[in-house]
């Protein structure tokens, strides 16, 4: 029975979440973050798929037409860098009108009134602490975060261009500028760009460690001090028509989530866990 505990108590440490599920980004050649698959760019990085599998925190998606991903993680000692293929089957401000929904006619603003997750977007949440005391979310900092990349609005290019929004939690002042601060001196990066003659867009995200990875109090993630883990959770939206999403909060047909539970999955918590590797991929 001891050694049971004991072996539970050590997957619990490898663990920088309590959602069982994991990801690795080894060391790899930097990418060119502008939306564009380039031959050979990923080959040197962990590839994963999408949704199938994931919570569903609207709509469930039922076939991989409507929605489904193929994505990619690594990093190159100083930035993570994900990149994503994302099939969807109609494209929010670009085969349909840019409507907005009951609850927020601000919606489109760039501000904290607005939604920065309305329309076809990805969000990345990280907690690169690997702690949490209880049911908390992001904190809005190096220590933990939630961001948006969304396909048709952006701060750097408003609305119209694809690139990262301010996050949540956006009603938190400090963490809006903490954003918007990361966004303009380039600390993250995100570009999307729609497929050419296909259903769906590809997004590559690049997050530096340093200020975006704060382990502790004044000291930011190194992978060559060795492999660390740290909380992930991905999420993919998809808002179509009106009729697609009725009945679910901001007409959202799907929002789809790597890890954690309906209602639940912005708790740290809830998050998975991707390891940041020190050595190259076997």
């Amino acid at each position: 029975m001891r050694t049971v505990l004991l072996a539970m108590a050590l997957a619990g440490q490898a663990l920088a979440g309590e959602f069982p599920r994991t990801l690795r980004a080894y060391p790899g050649a930097t990418p060119v973050v502008d939306g564009v698959l380039a031959p050979g760019e990923w080959d040197d990085a962990v590839r994963f798929q999408g949704v199938h599998g994931w919570t569903p925190q609207f709509s469930p998606t039922r076939h991989p037409a409507d929605l489904s991903l193929e994505g990619w993680v690594k990093h190159d000692g100083k930035r993570l860098y994900f990149a994503f293929k994302v099939t969807d089957d109609v494209l929010y401000g670009i085969d349909t009108p840019r409507w907005l929904p009951k609850e927020n006619p601000k919606a489109h603003e760039l501000s904290r009134q607005g939604y920065p997750w309305l329309g076809d977007e990805m969000e990345l949440l990280i907690n690169a602490t690997n702690r949490w005391t209880g049911d908390e979310n992001a904190k809005g900092d190096g220590s933990s975060w939630q961001m948006v990349c969304n396909l048709t609005k952006s701060r750097l290019g408003g609305v119209g261009a694809a690139g990262l929004l301010e996050g949540e939690p956006r009603s938190d002042q400090a963490a809006w500028d903490t954003y918007q601060k990361w966004i303009l001196n380039g600390a993250q990066h995100c570009q999307a760009r729609k497929l050419d003659g296909g259903k769906g867009y590809v997004l590559e995200w690049a997050a530096s460690f340093n200020p975006c990875f704060e382990v502790s109090p004044g000291v930011f993630l190194d992978p060559a001090t060795g492999d660390r883990p740290v909380g992930l959770n991905i999420a993919l939206g998809d808002l179509d028509t009106p009729e697609r999403g009725a009945g679910n909060f901001g007409g959202f047909h799907h929002e789809d989530w790597w890890a954690g539970e309906k209602d639940r999955r912005t708790n740290l918590r809830q998050f998975g866990t991707l390891w940041i590797m020190a050595r190259p991929r076997p």
